[in-house]
């Protein structure tokens, strides 16, 4: 069976650590060093499942798309979203006022896209004190959205929960497309 490709879109604010996610999770580096993505940068990672899946899928092509980040004067341009399969919502635990617009960038993927996978990244976890850091995960919590794969503390330079927060939304997109076949 052929590898599948989808879409994938990493949203939220500026400066959240969407970027250092991504070369987190595809090229297995990290750096200090802030770069603004301005429009949108796309990077491809092949997912493999070693067939320890019921469909024997396997693998997926994510198509990563790096939206530069939405701020009070700029929002995200909604057209980048259109047929995603999936999305990750990154937060800095570090400034509130993000995590407060993650409802925000929630709702505008939901409005563009009817289907998908979503995953919730508390990302720069290691700034924030552990006891604090779950309480804001449990005030602002989406576990009742049933598009939400999960939330995580993430960590882009500790390498914390990057990898599983990918894997777990890429199941959840094959999931979805082997319920939906027709959606190839």
């Amino acid at each position: 069976m052929a590898t599948l490709s989808k879409k994938i879109c990493l949203v939220g604010d500026f400066s959240v650590g969407k970027t250092s996610l991504i070369r987190r999770f595809v090229d297995r580096q990290f750096s200090d060093r802030y770069l603004s993505t301005i429009g949108v940068k796309i990077s491809k990672k092949l997912v493999n499942f070693d067939n320890d899946r019921p469909d024997q899928l396997p693998g997926l092509q994510l198509m990563i798309w790096d939206i530069e980040g939405r701020t009070d004067y700029k929002p995200i341009d909604a057209s980048y979203l259109r047929g995603a399969s999936g999305a990750i919502v990154v937060a800095d635990s570090s400034r509130p006022e993000t995590i407060t617009n993650l409802e925000r960038h929630l709702t505008m993927f939901y409005s563009v896209n009817q289907v998908g996978s979503v995953a919730i990244a508390f990302n720069k976890s290691d700034l924030v004190d552990p006891s604090t850091l779950q309480k804001l995960m449990t005030l602002n919590s989406f576990s009742r959205e049933h598009r939400v794969v999960g939330q995580y503390a993430t960590s882009a330079k500790l390498d914390l929960n990057v990898d599983r927060m990918f894997l777990d939304l890429s199941n959840s997109i094959l999931d979805a497309q082997v319920l939906k076949p027709s959606h190839l």
